[in-house]
């Protein structure tokens, strides 16, 4: 389990053009990293519009938001075509990086139970150590969560 002021995993995946992005990539920024089930579900698409709806702020603050699913580059390209989301969707189509920050794990819907996403966002330091951990994000609002830690709201 990781760990709030530790190192995050550093980690490689294809964006929704196909193009490789490291977490080293954003050494000396705050980065947010949040892991979400599905593209274009109904909480899946409540987050990202709230992150979109609000991405100035995080701008403003130099905060990087990059989204993470098991969903493949071009299932992120038609998700942030549809709702114009301004920011990086990576693709962890083998969910490796999903189990190695320990989001990867049961879950439970309508009776049956299946391995996925845990909905959890990790906000990282220019240090590339965890700055915080939210866990079982409710998609409702949870930008604001995040803009708070930075003293924004």
């Amino acid at each position: 389990m990781l760990e709030e002021n530790k190192a995050a995993p550093n980690f490689e995946l294809k964006d929704q053009d196909g193009s490789f992005v490291k977490l080293s990539d954003y050494a000396g920024k705050n980065v947010v990293l949040y892991f979400y089930p599905k593209d274009d579900t109904p909480g899946c698409t409540v987050e990202a519009c709230g992150f979109r709806d609000n991405y100035a702020a995080f701008e403003e603050n130099g905060i990087v938001v990059l989204g993470v699913s098991p969903d493949d580059p071009r299932s992120h390209a038609k998700f942030i075509q549809k709702f114009d989301l301004p920011f990086t969707l990576l693709a962890d189509t083998d969910h490796a990086v999903a189990e190695s920050y320990g989001v990867w794990g049961l879950k439970k819907f309508m009776g049956k139970e299946y391995m996925g996403v845990l909905r959890t966002t990790f906000v990282i330091g220019p240090d590339q150590n965890l700055l915080k951990i939210f866990s079982n994000v409710k998609p409702e609002n949870h930008y604001q969560e995040i803009l708070a830690l930075f003293g924004r709201s």
